[in-house]
């Protein structure tokens, strides 16, 4: 097994949100902007989960506008936080003053499906993953933040500093945030993405290298609250590139805006849940095997395709942790409980073994007419996975296609499982639970930058143990 002081990039990423937990920012992610939302989970705990979809120009020349669906795996602690793209440590958590290090994916990069032309023949300008510091400063005048990132995935190998200000306007439900970000990036950071080197050069798209600039960003997001729960989210911004960047062949020369249109789900605060219902632990051990080709998640849990692979088996154990957020949800037998996950990948020497990280919430179903008898429970999970490499199963599927693996997925959990306790009238295991579930790792339909723009994935078919200690 990898070394973690070596593990690949996504890994360190996945290790970051797990410390970071959930918040949500509907921001321009492509680079240059301070997250001009915060604080949409008020109460300290609060998890959620949520969608924004993004679109905005291109800064390629030809390659039109993109459309990027962003999941919005929600989490806000009292040291420890998950901003989308970003996790982090709380250094310092104070009313006015917050000091963060982060670790932050960088969503900029070549379009990955329809190439323009004035990009043919070039390398691909991949997303980078950066370590940040940021200090953030709140008055009743606004809030004024100053970020240091630099890249650690070895992509383009640069710093970037920004500076930012925001001002909270709230009035009920409503909350408006107009947002102003000045970055200045490096050489190093605007050759990668908008120079030409010398070897990509043609008639038409000179060498060029526009070196160190600065970028500004205009933006108003807001959010409204439907219920005590449910928010939407929108905004609108416009990012202008430096002189120099707006010079390079491949850029085109306008003002680039950026439309958002989302919505978030607040779980409450689990610590404050925890507190007053005295809530157990869950603890799930797991075993499972990787599916054949064709038996998608859908066939699944209709139960059309429950057959594991013959041809090149692969395998998964593994352990979750959970804590519930929502107990017996508007008085029905539903609960909401957050899990942890750790999953090893045994490959089976067709390549390297691998760990896997799971964020998720679940919600779980008990409302049988015979769990009065024998407890049934039939649970959904959502969040996200963060592989140390792309299992094999997804890495050979996409190599067939010529499509590049993501360590990064959404993630599906669907489980049913009965009481052991109730099967065999033992009561001290009337909250221990034998099962089934689905282990499910997908990108979306290729929709999400987030998730490397991965169109497929991987199932696998696992039994588990889960008891309440």
């Amino acid at each position: 097994m990898t070394n973690l002081i070596s593990a690949p990039r996504s890994l360190l990423l996945g290790t970051a949100l797990v410390l970071g937990g959930f918040c949500v920012p509907p921001t321009a992610l492509a680079g240059g902007n301070i997250e001009p939302i915060a604080d949409i989970l008020p109460a300290t705990g609060s998890a959620g989960l949520g969608m924004v979809m993004r679109v905005e120009r291109s800064p390629y020349k030809d390659a039109g506008s993109r459309y990027d669906l962003l999941p919005l795996y929600l989490y806000e602690g009292e040291r420890l936080f998950l901003h989308a793209n970003r996790g982090g440590v709380k250094l310092l958590n104070g009313s006015e003053r917050r000091l963060d290090l982060f670790v932050e994916q960088r969503l900029e990069g070549f379009p990955t499906e329809r190439l323009p032309a004035s990009l043919t023949g070039m390398s691909a300008r991949d997303s980078a993953l950066d370590l940040g510091l940021a200090y953030r400063w709140r008055q009743p005048w606004g809030t004024l933040q100053a970020e240091l990132v630099h890249d650690i995935g070895n992509t383009y190998k640069g710093n970037e500093f920004r500076l930012g200000y925001t001002y909270d306007w709230r009035s009920g439900p409503w909350m408006l945030r107009p947002s102003l970000t000045v970055a200045f990036r490096d050489a190093k950071l605007n050759n990668y993405y908008y120079g030409v080197q010398p070897g990509e050069a043609t008639a038409s798209r000179p060498a060029y290298a526009p070196g160190a600039g600065v970028q500004t960003s205009l933006g108003l997001y807001g959010s409204y609250d439907v219920t005590e729960r449910w928010r939407l989210l929108a905004g609108v911004s416009a990012t202008f590139l430096g002189n120099k960047v707006k010079d390079s062949p491949i850029v085109q020369k306008s003002v680039l805006p950026a439309v958002y249109v989302g919505a978030a789900y607040d779980f409450g605060g689990h610590k404050r849940e925890w507190a007053e219902n005295g809530s157990p632990t869950y603890f799930k051990v797991l075993y499972g095997k990787s599916t054949e080709d064709g038996c998608h998640l859908a066939k699944i849990i209709t139960a059309q395709c429950l057959s594991t692979a013959k041809t090149n088996p692969t395998s998964i154990s593994g352990v979750q942790i959970g804590k519930p957020f929502l107990n017996n949800v508007n008085g029905w037998p539903l609960d909401f409980i957050g899990y942890v996950g750790l999953t090893h990948h045994n490959d089976r020497g067709l390549q390297p073994n691998g760990l896997q990280l799971d964020l998720f919430m679940k919600a779980v179903y008990s409302g049988f007419p015979w769990s009065d008898r024998v407890k049934t429970r039939l649970g959904l999970g959502l969040g996200v996975s963060m592989a140390q490499r792309a299992p094999y199963i997804e890495s050979s599927s996409l190599a067939a296609n010529g499509k590049p693996a993501s360590r990064m997925l959404n993630f599906l959990d669907p489980t049913l499982d009965v009481s052991l306790g109730d099967l065999i009238g033992y009561r001290p295991l009337k909250e221990t639970y034998i099962g089934f579930g689905v282990s499910h790792r997908s990108g979306i339909f290729g929709s999400s930058r987030l998730l490397g723009n991965v169109n497929g994935g991987s199932n696998y078919i696992y039994t588990y143990v889960e008891t309440a200690l």
